[in-house]
């Protein structure tokens, strides 16, 4: 059987790596290592004029970070995959890749805030306009937002922190119409649950810091992409235009459509972006990273199971005002969760206190066993303010508009037993609304 056989379990523990290239390491070795040798002349030759695929600099490429790239490439079905060093970095290069030279990105407000806050900070100075729409709901409405200029469709699969499920085929025929890529970040949701290329993404993103790695010991980002997005249409030049560096023997100069033809979204951000701006990820990142993606159907498995309990705990719970998780939401989100997410919608969910902020923070802290921080997606559990601390860069209008009152609490659910998550968050309640 060759890789493209294997189901996603088998995958997700071989694909990429062969022992014997390797000096029949059964564990994936960590290439601690800055350079590598070229052995020849004629083989550095080959190298560099991309003729053949090998290791020259770590910041560019490694062996072990390859494993990391080519076996969640395998998981998605990408044609192509680049690690960076974080989730952040992750979306940055990607958005700079697409709108390199100045355009317009057109995104849902209902995102990470820190996503939200670069959005607003980094990108205008860089001649790359950002607009937020409330129209990600309704595609029809969505597409008449759509400018000569715009660059791209950019969304959350399972957004943070309300887990409002995007509706990627349409939004793919949308934006496909229009000749712009659908770019999807699926943080959340991870390749066990959900494939968005199968839905027709051109680009996906990780922040594999989360549940890709689960062990919150980690921070990383990939890229990964489709290999059916036609860069040349006439509206990304970056990717048909010649250069220097990629010329062949006889010094004809060459494009990344020519050199990658089923990458070339991939082959750019590292021969381009990676490789200048330097946000490479260690080797033993990218080691942790792997075993931590050894587990990934077991862990999501587990904690899915797991958030349906207590979702439905805190759903019968009267000092709870609403919760937001998709088999809990509306008839739009359960269709949703039911054609995208059938083997479950995830272990993040949000919900609001019947309280005040002296109540919330006595609930907040009178919890054991949850942690109180940031790094969601983790094999231990986690509770948060967001509205305080992940999406406090937000102004009070920007909350407004991604449906984040203040009484919103983020909870994500790690490998503990269900019944003492429920026990615990019983004894919160009974503190802060002082019950006997």
């Amino acid at each position: 059987m060759s890789e493209n056989d294997y189901r996603f379990d088998t995958l997700k523990v071989r694909a990429g790596y062969r022992p014997e290239e390797h000096n029949g390491a059964v564990s994936v070795p960590i290439y601690q290592t800055a350079a590598f040798d070229f052995g020849t002349e004629e083989r550095a030759e080959r190298l560099f004029r991309n003729e053949e695929f090998g290791f020259l600099y770590s910041r560019i490429g490694n062996p072990t970070v390859d494993v990391l790239e080519r076996r969640v490439a395998a998981l998605d079905g990408a044609s192509g995959a680049i690690a960076f060093a974080s989730g952040m970095a992750a979306i940055t290069n990607t958005l700079f890749n697409v709108a390199e030279g100045g355009g317009h990105i057109l995104t849902s407000p209902t995102l990470y805030g820190g996503t939200v806050d670069s959005f607003k900070k980094i990108y205008p100075k860089f001649g790359i306009k950002i607009d937020w729409s409330d129209n990600f709901s309704a595609p029809e409405k969505l597409e008449k937002e759509i400018r000569e200029d715009t660059k791209a469709i950019y969304v959350e699969s399972i957004s943070n922190p309300n887990t409002e499920i995007a509706d990627i085929s349409a939004l793919a025929e949308v934006a496909h119409r229009h000749g712009i890529p659908l770019i999807v970040d699926n943080t959340f949701a991870t390749p066990y649950l959900l494939n968005p290329f199968v839905f027709g993404a051109d680009i996906v993103v990780y922040s594999a810091t989360k549940n890709l790695s689960g062990h919150g010991n980690v921070i990383a980002g990939l890229v990964l992409e489709s290999g059916k997005f036609n860069w040349r249409n006439g509206k990304f030049p970056q990717f048909t235009e010649s250069y220097y560096t990629l010329r062949d023997r006889q010094d004809h100069e060459r494009s990344f459509t020519d050199i990658a033809p089923n990458f070339p979204f991939t082959a750019r951000l590292r021969a381009v972006y990676l490789n200048f701006f330097g946000a490479a990820l260690s080797p033993f990142s990218a080691y942790l990273a792997l075993l931590g993606l050894e587990t990934l159907s077991e862990r999501i498995r587990k904690q899915v199971e797991t958030t349906k309990a207590v979702t439905e705990f805190l759903n019968q719970n009267e000092h709870v005002l609403w919760i937001k998780y998709p088999t809990l939401g509306d008839s739009r989100e359960k269709k949703l969760a039911e054609k995208y997410l059938p083997k479950g919608a995830g272990s993040i969910f949000s919900f609001g206190l019947k309280s005040g902020a002296a109540q919330i923070n006595t609930f907040l802290e009178s919890l054991k066993l949850f942690s109180f921080h940031v790094n969601l997606g983790d094999a231990k559990s986690l509770i948060v303010n967001s509205p305080k601390t992940t999406h406090s860069e937000l102004t009070p209008a920007e909350q407004s508009r991604a449906h984040l009152p203040p009484e919103t609490i983020r909870v994500s659910i790690g490998l503990e037993d269900p019944q003492d998550l429920i026990a615990d968050l019983e004894q919160a309640f009974k503190t802060a609304f002082q019950e006997n």
